[in-house]
């Protein structure tokens, strides 16, 4: 197996439960390890850039409204097909639907308000990862 980064976002409705650590220690009970981590506030303009890929779709305006709406961490993460693997420790968007013990099942209120972010695929996840940390940031992550 090799070796991926990925990106994964606490959205603001688990920030504001007071559950990054918890959400935090999924991750690294799986066997990724953060490489970056940072809280921030997304201004209306970054939410729509980063999710513009949806601005056709009729959440659109509701996912931007809510991603802006507190903070957020973002984070570089890294381990053994660890795109693969963030995605079954976030669960099924739809937290009614994920597995036991997943992150989304624990801490998402919702379809819309579901907790956590994970990019999709390596293109996705490089994408993502430059979106919020600077080359600088990245070049300090190097072993």
């Amino acid at each position: 197996m090799a070796i991926e980064r990925t990106f994964s976002i606490i959205k603001p409705d688990a920030v504001a439960k007071n559950v990054i650590g918890a959400i935090t220690s999924k991750f690294e009970g799986a066997g990724l390890r953060i490489l970056a981590s940072k809280m921030v506030r997304l201004t209306d303009a970054q939410a729509k850039a980063f999710y513009g890929v949806h601005k056709d779709k009729p959440f659109y305006g509701d996912l931007v409204k809510f991603m802006t709406e507190g903070p957020v961490i973002v984070q570089v993460l890294e381990g053994e097909s660890a795109i693969t693997k963030n995605r079954e420790v976030m669960g099924a968007t739809n937290p009614e639907k994920a597995a036991a013990g997943t992150i989304r099942k624990e801490f998402a209120t919702n379809i819309e308000r579901n907790a956590v972010h994970g990019s999709d695929a390596p293109e996705t996840a490089r994408e993502e990862i430059a979106f919020f940390f600077s080359a600088a940031e990245m070049a300090s992550l190097a072993r």
